[in-house]
């Protein structure tokens, strides 16, 4: 509900990349406040979501797809994905929306001068 209520004016399925920067989440050895929130509403303290997330770490929420980075050199893993509304059909409209899904990740990697390092990530839910 959180996360809805924040992003309600910055959600444009039709153009996935629209509002990506805003919907971008950071942790930088300081917690994202979205995410402090969040971890409060369910019980959690800050000392113990610093102990459960990494120190670095990028989340990106966007229309069909959230994907994350761990430290600023990972590879980018996608955690969910979903198509489109409206059927199994891939029209020109949907291929563009991966095309402008994926180019929103590139711009982000342009400007990197090393190369990524790979980051192996074991999830566990329960």
């Amino acid at each position: 509900e959180l996360l809805a209520e924040h992003y309600k004016h910055h959600w444009f399925p039709e153009k996935p990349c629209k509002g990506s920067g805003y919907r971008c989440i950071r942790i930088n050895h300081k917690m994202d406040p979205l995410i402090g929130q969040a971890a409060q509403r369910i019980g959690l303290s800050s000392q113990e979501l610093f102990r459960l997330l990494p120190s670095e770490l990028t989340l990106w929420v966007d229309p069909y797809e959230v994907s994350y980075r761990i430290g600023e050199d990972g590879s980018i893993c996608v955690l969910y994905e979903a198509s489109p509304a409206g059927g199994s059909t891939q029209n020109s409209t949907n291929v563009q929306m991966v095309d402008s899904r994926i180019s929103c990740k590139e711009e982000l990697l342009l400007g990197r001068t090393s190369p990524s390092k790979n980051y192996n990530m074991m999830t566990v839910s329960g």
